[in-house]
């Protein structure tokens, strides 16, 4: 009896972990729904219970201030961060679904790679001083979750499984034809993606803010430590974040094109993923009246690249499916 209960236990282990690909479903599908979670706050201007709690004010009386500039400011970082998320979750969704599925290794050191800098990020919080309690908690309920599912489908590797995979392209066309130069402008987009995320971070962690943003605040610094000395750390804590999810993005997409075989589905989550990102962290502007040309110069170049390499390589993309 006790052997046979064993057995069923072990049976339904296997069922749920499997190959550990449906752990790695479930951290994508969790990143897209928390990302759209967080996309629903920022559209109707909620704060979460935590952050009330730290600030010891509540959202009504933080918008009553300065023309509600400040909420609507960490509703932009919010937004975007949002958006973010929710293109992480695409994009490991369809690394789960098709290149890890069919054995190819690069697909798991890109999952590994982009799921340490993404899940480090959250260590961000010791340059800022605020420690998210929802954040840690669901981080900490998700960690062990992709950690399992990364080592099992590891297993289920066939060999070799080194990390020199990640440097070995499985397209490679003229750079001056249609296709390479569509390439060349998805590979941008990610360059970029990582550049700006790393820079985003680094900022949260140390001055904060950028010479638009205090404008758009139309304070300084001094002068929102004396409305409230927890802003500062609450606000970078959002900067960090945000920063980590794009710079997690990037290179999630920059493996995608270097490394993925090219196929319409990847063509697809590549423009479905780029769509989510970057109309996020644009739209979100207008609609808080953060409509600075040079802050939003960046975004909206890396969306005309993205665009224009979907153009030229949707022929060459589709070719092989």
């Amino acid at each position: 009896m006790n052997a046979l209960t064993i057995d069923d236990d072990r049976g339904l282990l296997h069922a749920v972990v499997g190959d550990g690909r449906p752990l790695l479903l479930l951290t994508g599908l969790s990143l897209l729904l928390s990302g759209g979670f967080a996309l629903f706050l920022t559209l109707t201007g909620q704060f979460l219970p935590h952050d009330l709690q730290f600030l010891g004010m509540s959202a009504a009386e933080l918008c009553q201030l300065h023309d509600c500039r400040i909420v609507r400011f960490m509703m932009h970082d919010r937004g975007a961060f949002g958006g973010a998320l929710m293109a992480i979750g695409v994009l490991y969704l369809w690394l789960v679904e098709f290149p890890l599925r069919r054995g190819e290794v690069w697909a798991w050191w890109t999952l590994l790679l982009s799921g340490l800098v993404g899940f480090g990020s959250f260590l961000a919080y010791l340059g800022y001083g605020y420690l998210d309690t929802w954040h840690g908690t669901a981080t900490l309920l998700l960690l062990p979750c992709f950690a399992v599912g990364l080592v099992r489908s590891f297993i289920a590797l066939a060999a070799p499984r080194h990390a020199c995979a990640l440097l070995v392209p499985a397209f490679a066309p003229r750079w001056t034809s249609a296709a390479g130069i569509g390439r060349g402008c998805l590979l941008a987009t990610a360059l970029g993606m990582m550049g700006a995320g790393l820079t985003i971070m680094i900022v949260g962690m140390t001055v904060v803010f950028v010479p638009q943003d205090l404008a758009f605040l139309g304070l300084n610094t001094s002068e929102l430590q004396a409305i409230n000395r927890k802003l500062m750390p609450l606000i970078a804590h959002d900067r960090a974040g945000f920063g980590g999810a794009i710079c997690t993005a990037g290179i999630a997409v920059w493996c995608c094109v270097w490394c993925g075989t090219p196929a319409g589905s990847l063509w697809q989550v590549l423009g479905l993923a780029g769509g989510i990102g970057f109309t996020a962290a644009i739209s979100v502007h207008p609609l808080v009246g953060y409509n600075d040309v040079a802050h939003l110069a960046p975004a909206i170049l890396g969306a005309l690249v993205l665009i224009s390499g979907l153009a030229l390589s949707r022929a060459s993309m589709h070719a092989n499916s």
